[in-house]
């Protein structure tokens, strides 16, 4: 039952932000490309399927080893901090990022890039407002060592130092 509530969120939210919206962007009037990449606009097709990838493996770890959806109506219920949980704590936004930022690339699109800015914004700030207290109420001290080790958006110390598989 959690694992087909995870794909109707996945179709329905991440969806929309990565399929429908996109779309949308390059339909309009303004959405014609804005730089002449040639052949290596399909460069956007690497952040694309590394995104995917990550935002499918974290809906696999939130709904197995967290028991859990990524809707916040029906989070996990286990703070879930493996897979690419351990690097970072938002790898899932992350995922839908790269896509968005390849999607960008990919069409040669200026509304996308804007809309994958904006949309990092939004992300950035409802982690600070909503997910990242409720997390601190729900999970505890746990939670809290958890920030204390795992940055919230770039694991930049951790790819530095090769010290991901400590965390």
């Amino acid at each position: 039952m959690v694992l087909l509530k995870t794909i109707i969120f996945t179709i329905f939210v991440p969806g929309t932000v990565v399929v429908y919206i996109p779309y949308r962007l390059l339909a309009s009037e303004s959405g014609r490309p804005f730089l002449a990449l040639g052949f290596f606009r399909y460069v956007g097709v690497v952040p694309i399927v590394l995104g995917a990838v990550i935002y499918l493996r974290c809906a696999w770890d939130f709904t197995f080893t967290g028991r859990g959806t990524p809707a916040p109506i029906d989070p996990p219920k286990q703070l879930v901090v493996r897979g690419f949980y351990r690097w970072v704590r938002n790898p899932m936004y992350v995922g839908i990022l790269l896509l968005l930022f390849g999607e960008a690339w990919l069409f040669e699109s200026r509304n996308i890039f804007v809309y994958a800015a904006v949309a990092f914004l939004f992300f950035h700030i409802w982690v600070l407002l909503y997910e990242e207290p409720i997390l601190k109420q729900k999970f505890g001290e746990s939670y809290q060592r958890y920030c204390d080790t795992v940055p919230r958006w770039f694991p930049w110390k951790e790819l530095l130092n090769k010290k991901t598989g400590e965390l």
